[in-house]
């Protein structure tokens, strides 16, 4: 099972740090593996609604989060070009975290 950064380093991140830029947008983009509306995403990627609306609306800017429709509701998706960025993310996690 993948976890996510921040569910495998806590809400502050490694050594108490904030997360980073890409722990955020890997948090973000996993949760819109699956369509998902604006709270279910901004409470998954366990953001406040300020941080949440600047890191989403670049995502979204960026073409990296697709809007849809489902049944007259909106709901957010990655796009494949979000889930190569995120694949991209996960490896350099994955090397970043090997043991030398």
């Amino acid at each position: 099972m993948h976890h996510s950064f921040s569910s495998v380093v806590g809400e502050r991140g490694l050594e108490g740090r904030k997360r980073s830029w890409a722990d955020i947008t890997v948090d973000i983009l996993e949760v819109t593996l699956v369509p998902s509306n604006k709270m279910r995403i901004m409470y998954k990627s366990n953001l406040n609604f300020e941080r949440f609306n600047k890191y989403f609306s670049d995502l979204l800017r960026k073409g990296l989060i697709s809007e849809m429709d489902n049944n007259g509701r909106r709901v957010y998706k990655a796009s494949e070009r979000g889930k190569n960025l995120l694949e991209v993310l996960r490896k350099a996690h994955e090397i970043f975290s090997e043991e030398p």
